[in-house]
């Protein structure tokens, strides 16, 4: 069992509070990702649940036993750190074995649980190296080890992948969530990188100044965020934001306002559309728009365009046969209105 509930916590450092009032379930081998900017405290919160940071209030349970006074090595928490933090004197297995040895497993099954670990992540072949003879990817697959070889409630990876290069990330997101699959294991992840949260992530929580703004499915909560903040950090390019317009707004303005939110109440200041729902045409068949920048992708571009009376660039997705569109060339736009996500004066998505 590996449920991990949080109810009311707090954390300050001094004067200053990074965690405010968090309160959550982590279902029984669930995978979920705890997501945000940079200083957001889902790191801060990850530690906490870890043992390494005290709670300042709040109380954390683990399987229904109060946690915020036990030893994080008796929490059951096993924890992998962005910086491998294997000993660069011993083997791989003896870095992966060493919490084993220290807890006085005899030899002979500490070895089999080493063994049976490595095997599972495929680095039997690497057992007597060092880790100044592994790449980036093998020394993250053995700090991985090392705590599965406690064989913990719930494994806690704080941002595990940042270190290693674009390639290998694709290939270790697969590594982990196949791994979880095998485990079946709570896995709590922390990271910054939304790509990794919506594709290994069974939930993920959005973090924004120490509090959650939206917990759910990934395609949920990018088809139907809480508001502005969840829609802006969910998705690449970011999500096109449109004023509603006032008198003396362009018409290109207007006529994508109107496109977009014709029916929309008076409570709605801001439309919001994803940019594979902005279709870019020849100029003339819809709303008048300039190209910016194109940046090609390869089977996707990636649009940047510039309407009359919008302060910031329109973003949209488009397939083969937009490689010749030229800088400063006039294009026209024909929004889907579908999906026209609507928010009101505070930045709450209008249902």
């Amino acid at each position: 069992m590996g449920q991990v509930s949080l109810r009311g916590i707090h954390k300050r450092f001094g004067e200053v509070e990074v965690i405010r009032g968090i309160d959550l379930e982590v279902r029984d081998g669930e995978f979920l990702v705890f997501v945000g900017p940079s200083g957001c405290g889902k790191s801060t919160l990850l530690r906490m649940i870890a043992g390494l940071e005290d709670i300042t209030a709040g109380e954390l349970w683990i399987d229904h036993q109060r946690a915020n006074d036990v030893r994080p090595a008796e929490r059951g928490a096993a924890m992998v750190f962005q910086s491998y933090a294997l000993y660069p004197h011993m083997t791989v297995a003896e870095n992966m074995g060493f919490a084993l040895r220290m807890a006085g497993v005899p030899r002979a099954e500490r070895d089999a649980q080493v063994r049976q670990a490595a095997e599972v992540l495929r680095i039997t072949e690497l057992l007597q190296r060092l880790p100044k003879e592994l790449s980036g990817g093998q020394r993250q697959r053995v700090a991985i080890g090392r705590a599965i070889v406690r064989k913990p409630k719930v494994f806690l990876f704080d941002e595990p992948l940042s270190n290693l290069d674009a390639a290998l990330r694709v290939n270790m997101r697969i590594e982990l969530t196949r791994l979880h699959q095998e485990l079946g294991t709570t896995m709590i992840y922390v990271t910054h990188d939304q790509v990794e949260a919506m594709t290994m992530g069974d939930r993920i929580a959005v973090f924004n100044q120490g509090r959650v703004e939206q917990l759910g499915a990934p395609l949920a909560l990018y088809q139907q965020p809480a508001n502005e903040f969840v829609a802006g950090f969910l998705g690449a390019p970011r999500i096109n934001l449109i004023e509603r317009p006032h008198g003396a707004a362009a018409p290109a303005h207007h006529a994508l306002w109107n496109r977009l939110a014709a029916d929309a109440s008076a409570q709605v200041h801001r439309v919001g559309l994803r940019a594979e729902h902005l279709q870019v045409g020849p100029a003339g068949e819809g709303i008048a728009a300039t190209l910016e920048l194109a940046e090609h992708l390869g089977d996707t571009s990636i649009l940047h365009l510039r309407v009359e009376g919008l302060t910031d660039l329109l973003h949209a997705k488009a397939g083969p046969g937009h490689d010749g569109l030229a800088t400063g060339q006039p294009v026209s736009l024909q929004p889907d209105a579908t999906w026209a996500l609507r928010f009101d004066a505070a930045g709450l998505r209008v249902h």
